[in-house]
């Protein structure tokens, strides 16, 4: 299937979950948070949320900074 995740092309596999895409895009789990297709999933729903062909997902990570 075909997703576009932070405004790139990717293909992942039918069945793919939002925890499938955060794993892709980041290794690094603390600090994330993920909308697909402008709405915010809860860290508690990415497992049991399915994305489907054409998602637009972004993943956001916590920046330290000043």
């Amino acid at each position: 299937m075909e997703l576009t995740v932070n405004g790139a092309g990717r293909t992942l596999p039918g069945g793919a979950t939002v925890a499938d895409v955060v794993r892709e895009v980041t290794p690094q789990q603390r600090g994330v948070a993920v909308a697909v297709n402008g709405e915010v999933v809860p860290r508690s729903r990415w497992s049991s949320s399915p994305v489907r062909d054409g998602d637009r997902v972004e993943v956001l990570s916590a920046a330290q900074g000043g």
